[in-house]
C-alpha cells in the first residue's frame, strides 16, 4: 500500500502544477497586469512559463516513475524545482525581499537534475535494462 501512495503523489503533483500554472497565468494576465512594474510582470511571466513546462515534464516523470527509480526522483526533483524556482520568482514579483532570489538558483539546478534523470530513466526503460 505504501508503495502504490509513493507512485502516486507526482500524479497529484502534475494536476496541482498544472491547475496553478493557468490560475497563476490568469492572475498575472488581468489582476495583475497595470498593478506591478512591467519588469516584474516579466517575472510573473517567466515563472507561469516554466511551471507549465515542468507540469507537463512531471506528468511524464509521474508516468515513468512506476517502472523507474529514476523516474521516481525526476518527479520529486520537478516538484521541488517548480517550488524553489517558479515559487520564488512569484514572491519576487509581488515584493519579496530580495534575498529570497537566493532560492531560485537551487530551484533551477532542481529542474535541470530533474530533466538529467528523466533522460535517465527513459533511457533505461528504452533500452530494456533495469532502472
Amino acid at each position: 500500500m505504501s508503495g502504490e501512495r509513493r507512485i502516486a503523489w507526482p500524479g497529484v503533483a502534475t494536476a496541482l502544477a498544472g491547475a496553478s500554472a493557468v490560475l497563476l497565468g490568469a492572475l498575472g494576465a488581468h489582476a495583475l497586469h497595470g498593478r506591478i512594474p512591467p519588469g516584474l510582470l516579466d517575472v510573473w511571466d517567466t515563472a507561469v512559463r516554466f511551471q507549465f513546462w515542468h507540469a507537463l515534464a512531471l506528468g511524464l516523470a509521474a508516468f515513468v516513475a512506476r517502472r523507474s527509480h529514476a523516474g521516481h526522483l525526476a518527479a520529486i526533483l520537478f516538484t521541488l524545482g517548480i517550488v524553489l524556482f517558479c515559487g520564488s520568482l512569484f514572491a519576487l514579483a509581488l515584493g519579496a525581499p530580495r534575498m529570497v532570489g537566493m532560492v531560485t538558483p537551487l530551484g533551477g539546478i532542481a529542474l535541470v537534475a530533474g530533466w538529467i534523470a528523466l533522460g535517465v530513466a527513459l533511457y533505461k526503460l528504452n533500452s530494456g535494462s533495469n532502472p
